[in-house]
């Protein structure tokens, strides 16, 4: 792994570290394959049921280093359109691009991702945050869609992110304006989880309290209620019942109910 990018596990839980500190964690091409490197690790996670993501420093993530759009600026990336293209046409099982994956993998991994948010989440950073499953973030964090401000959309998976989330309206004034706005307003907002002044401690005990449940059952959540957005209620009441026959009864299952009558901690089996 990348020194700007550390990862430890304990307890099953991996914690992904963003190790720019004096960048605010800015995304450089380092971070971005570090990222996505570890994401497609996830989806084969092994013993791993949760991870989190934060960044080291004062500063969750400041979004896209700005000497990319200094080379924007200046024509330099004119002569990368090859590898531009080769980018949009390398796609996720979801369908996202290179650059959407960057938010969008961790939708697809398939244990829970939460995001511990402090300092600045802007631009490509927002998007990582808003492609976890849950966001703890802290009151004076500054967050935005800064992407308009440099003439551009948000484009690594905010769109899609913004619309399971929060209002169509609030997505577009948030997307249309690149207006900062506070940790306190991201919860208002639908896009925090929920606020705390010690967020990276708080996620990493909340993974492990979901590293602690049958994994076979947090999977099957994360799974079914990601396609209830997409599915008619029919479609998303049959995947429910389809999951749950197929967990019910399970050595997993079981132990979780025999730990839970014996007062004790349990001992799961990793998916395979």
């Amino acid at each position: 792994m990348s020194s700007v990018i550390e990862v430890t596990i304990n307890n099953h839980v991996a914690h992904l570290q963003l190790n720019r500190p004096d960048a605010h964690n800015a995304i450089d091409g380092a971070i971005m394959n570090g990222l996505l490197d570890f994401a497609r690790q996830m989806m084969d996670p092994g013993e791993i049921r949760a991870v989190v993501i934060s960044g080291k420093g004062k500063s969750f993530c400041a979004g896209i280093d700005m000497n990319s759009f200094a080379e924007m600026a200046s024509g330099e990336l004119n002569s990368e359109r090859e590898d531009v293209t080769a980018a949009m046409a390398d796609l996720s099982p979801a369908g996202a691009n290179r650059a959407q994956q960057l938010g969008w993998l961790w939708q697809e991994v398939p244990v829970p991702v939460i995001a511990a948010i402090q300092g600045v989440s802007l631009g490509g950073g927002l998007n990582l945050a808003l492609g976890a499953d849950i966001r703890l973030v802290h009151p004076l964090a500054s967050l935005g869609l800064v992407e308009i401000t440099w003439g551009l959309l948000p484009d690594m998976s905010a769109t899609q992110s913004l619309r399971r989330l929060t209002s169509l309206d609030r997505a577009k004034e948030l997307a249309m304006t690149g207006r900062r706005f506070s940790g306190e307003q991201a919860l208002a907002y639908g896009l925090a989880t929920e606020i705390t002044t010690t967020p990276v401690e708080d996620a990493l005990a909340l993974a492990e309290q979901i590293a602690n449940r049958n994994p076979d059952a947090v999977r099957a959540v994360k799974q079914v209620l990601n396609q209830s957005a997409l599915v008619s209620v029919a479609d998303g009441l049959q995947q429910e019942a389809a999951a749950s026959q197929e967990i019910l009864g399970s050595s997993n299952q079981v132990e979780a109910v025999s730990a839970k009558f014996e007062g004790r901690s349990p001992s799961f089996n990793d998916p395979g």
